[in-house]
């Protein structure tokens, strides 16, 4: 086991989980949006057939698992375990939209960085031996999350700058002891960083602190340092947040600007969609990575990938009693080659 460990937060897979198969499901902004190809189904109908937006979440998330199981040729007995989780209070959307499959269920919340969470700990299981194939899933949609954690979506309150839009998507990826990759090889789990931001519409100023300590953490204990990737992704930061990252290590003398992107930037076009500061939510690092990333992965795109998703741990009882915003960022790397270096 210490031969896995690089540091207090990274480690290095002995044997790593190989990517069997990815989808992603979106809605009516993300069908308009640049990455709009990459999904697997788009649906104009925010409700997704279903009665209520909660309930559209909940069938997002059988899509996405149902259509990643599809392209894998597998069936739902085949995943000794999902992990999963949503923005919804409980995790309903996820818990209601997973019932019907009775695969072995690990409930997540890691906010809109469950994507990196789920992933990072169906690795671990599998990596240890404790399974061959796991999925790994969250969800995140508009019309929910601003009714949780905003205002409803009726009420038309006006949005400031720093605002994001929360993506309507799902992503599902499948993991397993075999396959021809992408390759999960290190994960670097993060810590909770708060730097005092108690404003709910400025959710990139509060993870981005969170994502630059968990990047600074890898790097270092991975001794690799950006050259190294051929893309590095954190979740959602948007705009503001992506600056405040890359300010913060080029105050290091690390320019990121090159290979650094984020998720909630090329999700939308941020002009022509009013975006704002760009995209936010669970499904908007799941979306792209799940899409857009792995599949360029395959087609040989990109050999390398760190991808870094954020989350705001914060809910509406702690926004009302004026608490700041703890945030977590996990990172995980995708390589095309099994035995990567460090």
């Amino acid at each position: 086991m210490q031969t896995k460990r690089l540091g207090r937060q990274s480690v290095r897979l002995k044997c790593p989980p190989s990517v069997v198969s990815f989808a992603c499901v979106g809605g009516k902004m993300e069908g308009q949006g640049p990455l709009a190809s990459s999904f697997d189904e788009l649906y104009p109908d925010s409700f997704f057939g279903a009665k209520t937006w909660e309930q559209g979440e909940s069938a997002m998330q059988r899509m996405a698992l149902q259509r990643a199981l599809e392209k894998g040729g597998l069936q739902p007995e085949d995943l000794d375990y999902i992990l999963a989780g949503d923005l919804l209070n409980q995790c309903i959307g996820t818990s209601f939209g997973l019932r019907d499959f009775r695969i072995p269920f690990y409930g997540l919340y890691g906010a809109c960085s469950t994507m990196g969470e789920s992933i990072a700990l169906a690795s671990l299981l599998i990596d240890g031996g404790f399974a061959r194939m796991a999925g790994a899933m969250t969800s995140s949609h508009y019309c929910t999350a601003e009714r949780q954690y905003r205002m409803p979506v009726p009420y038309g309150s006006q949005r400031p700058p720093t605002a994001q839009w929360t993506a309507t998507a799902a992503g599902c990826c499948i993991l397993g002891t075999q396959g021809d990759g992408p390759y999960v090889t290190h994960i670097t789990c993060g810590r909770i960083v708060d730097k005092g931001i108690t404003d709910a519409n400025n959710m990139g100023a509060a993870m981005a602190p969170a994502a630059y300590d968990t990047l600074s953490a890898h790097f270092r204990e991975t001794n690799t340092t950006p050259a190294n990737y051929d893309l590095i992704l954190t979740g959602d930061l948007g705009q503001l947040g992506h600056e405040i990252v890359t300010e913060f290590f080029l105050q290091d003398g690390i320019d990121m600007r090159h290979n650094y992107q984020d998720c909630g930037l090329l999700l939308y076009d941020r002009k022509k969609q009013d975006m704002h500061a760009g995209g936010s939510g669970c499904g908007c690092a799941a979306s792209v990575l799940n899409g857009y990333l792995l599949r360029g992965m395959r087609q040989k795109k990109w050999n390398r990938i760190l991808f870094a998703p954020t989350g705001a741990l914060l809910s509406p009882t702690s926004t009302f009693q004026g608490e700041s915003i703890p945030s977590i960022c996990h990172a995980v790397v995708f390589s095309n080659e099994k035995g990567a270096a460090n």
